[in-house]
């Protein structure tokens, strides 16, 4: 009977041994497959990236690419800073929506309500229209003129004074465009009922609750430890174009890290921030005056991957690019950052997802 007994451990042991070995080796090939698509993409004498995957929150691959400097040729390191351009859009959405819980707005509140003097023709343009890319404001980085104040050190106001009185592309509520102009009035709503500018709001009701300590509003002045170079590609690699961060202000001047970014999406997951019945409306697909769905959420595009639920959400701002995608039933979250705008991540990040979720 105890020989039996004895037998019966020794080939109990062996079989979670051979599962232990197979899920080693799984993750192996796993790593090797994703280290391979992005050593091609991301080569080491060229500006790089960072890229991070977690499972049920936990990391499960975070590696560094390229170089975060060509001047002095630095390598790459995962702790680096990146602008993360619209994903910036995911922390003004969140923003509004602690506003909403706080009492301070309603998501149907008309935009007139917070400029009085905003010329909507009459047009019914609701903070839901901000949100959701449904508004018909004019966009105004689509805009010829926006070069003559790139360099402008502006007010919210003074920004929306330049957009204000463009046409409108479409009826509120008649189709979805993506409009950066909308969240620019979303930052001024911020500012006016917080009595905070944006960055400060954001800083003090965001970064530092969740503890995302490599993360700002961007700078050209001060001095960020970890901050990576922004570039361009013509010929060669060129620096990135200069423009004041009051240009993109709250549709897309944050930065941040991956490991910040985890923080970030976790926060989300586990409504730290905002409950969970209004982190819903923030991942609803809402629909278009005639019912037709558009994918799209408060500051997240929300939709499907091969059949599968995702969320995401990219950036672009001069001399970076950025993505970020989870699925909210397998618990997965990939964010990719990278410091070059000829060079963007969306694809790719998109390609590790898919290899995550069908291993």
């Amino acid at each position: 009977m105890k020989k039996a007994l004895y037998l019966k451990y020794i080939l109990i042991v062996i079989a979670v041994l051979s599962i232990n070995s197979q899920s080693i080796s799984y993750a192996q090939n796993l790593e090797s497959n994703i280290d391979n698509l992005l050593q091609e993409k991301y080569p080491s004498n060229a500006p790089g990236a960072t890229f991070l995957i977690s499972k049920n929150g936990n990391i499960i691959y975070k590696k560094a690419f390229g170089l975060a400097n060509l001047e002095l040729n630095v390598p790459m390191q995962t702790e680096n800073i990146f602008e993360i351009g619209s994903m910036t859009k995911q922390f003004t959405a969140i923003s509004i929506l602690m506003l909403m819980e706080r009492g301070k707005l309603e998501l149907n509140d008309e935009i007139t309500k917070f400029i009085p003097d905003y010329p909507t023709l009459d047009k019914t343009i609701t903070i839901h229209h901000l949100l959701t890319h449904t508004s018909g404001i004019k966009n105004y980085t689509s805009m010829k003129e926006i070069r003559g104040i790139a360099k402008n050190d502006l007010t919210p106001l003074e920004l929306i004074d330049f957009f204000k009185n463009e046409s409108m592309d479409f009826e509120p509520g008649e189709q979805f465009k993506y409009n950066n102009s909308g969240y620019i009035v979303l930052g001024y709503i911020i500012e006016l009922l917080s009595g905070q500018n944006y960055a400060s709001f954001v800083e003090e009701n965001i970064f530092k609750k969740i503890n995302m300590t490599s993360s700002s509003y961007a700078t050209h002045t001060k001095v960020i430890k970890n901050k990576v170079s922004g570039y361009h590609k013509r010929d060669d690699y060129i620096k990135s174009m200069h423009v004041s961060y009051t240009l993109p202000y709250s549709a897309g001047s944050l930065m941040s890290n991956v490991d910040d970014m985890l923080k970030w999406q976790e926060a989300i997951k586990n409504n730290l921030l905002i409950s969970k019945e209004t982190t819903q409306k923030a991942f609803t697909n809402y629909t278009l005056n005639n019912g037709e769905f558009f994918n799209y959420g408060y500051g997240w595009h929300v939709k499907e991957l091969n059949g599968v639920s995702v969320r995401e959400h990219g950036g672009s701002i001069f001399g970076f690019k950025s993505m970020g995608i989870y699925f909210p039933n397998a618990d997965i979250y990939v964010v990719g950052l990278n410091n070059c705008d000829c060079n963007s991540p969306t694809k790719i990040t998109r390609e590790i997802a898919e290899l995550v979720i069908k291993n």
